[in-house]
């Protein structure tokens, strides 16, 4: 079968218990003020695109992109089936991502992940595309439960002004 990643508008079965099971992956991890995991309603709000990777109907992998402002958006709800994990699916995501907002003029992407062991395969996939930490961003504050990434889409490199690496 082929896996597509399509733009998801609606909620449906499927993409709701895929979420639902992506917001019980974050029980645990943190305190609930240091979980930023949205639901399905969040991600099918105004200004954020939400995307899956489908295979046969089924979601695989999930992102999403969220506005801060006209040139920067916020990575959310990055998530891989733990079952298809290995497949390269949160590469293909990303790197779709990346391309869907390049396409739309945005010039940088950040993310909020955990800092704890669990989300290290995270920070370590977002590493390899070239997010590099930063101070929190939009309505962040300082958590140490929290790592904050950003990546400039610009080909300017460096980190925008007011954001410096820790």
């Amino acid at each position: 079968m082929n896996i597509v990643i399509e733009r998801v508008e609606t909620a449906t079965p499927e993409i709701t218990a895929f979420l639902l099971a992506h917001l019980r992956d974050m029980d645990g991890t943190a305190p609930p003020e240091s979980r930023h995991a949205l639901p399905l309603a969040a991600l099918l709000a105004p200004g954020v695109r939400l995307f899956a990777a489908v295979e046969g109907g089924r979601p695989l992998a999930t992102g999403a992109l969220a506005s801060i402002d006209e040139e920067h958006e916020e990575l959310k709800s990055m998530r891989t089936d733990p079952a298809q994990r290995g497949r390269g699916l949160a590469t293909a995501m990303l790197s779709f991502l990346q391309a869907d907002a390049v396409s739309r003029g945005i010039r940088r992407i950040s993310l909020e992940t955990g800092s704890q062991d669990f989300f290290r395969p995270a920070r370590a996939l977002y590493s390899r595309a070239g997010f590099v930490e930063c101070a929190p961003f939009g309505r962040y504050l300082p958590d140490p439960h929290s790592t904050f990434m950003t990546l400039s889409l610009d080909g300017a490199g460096g980190e925008p002004e007011g954001e410096h690496t820790r």
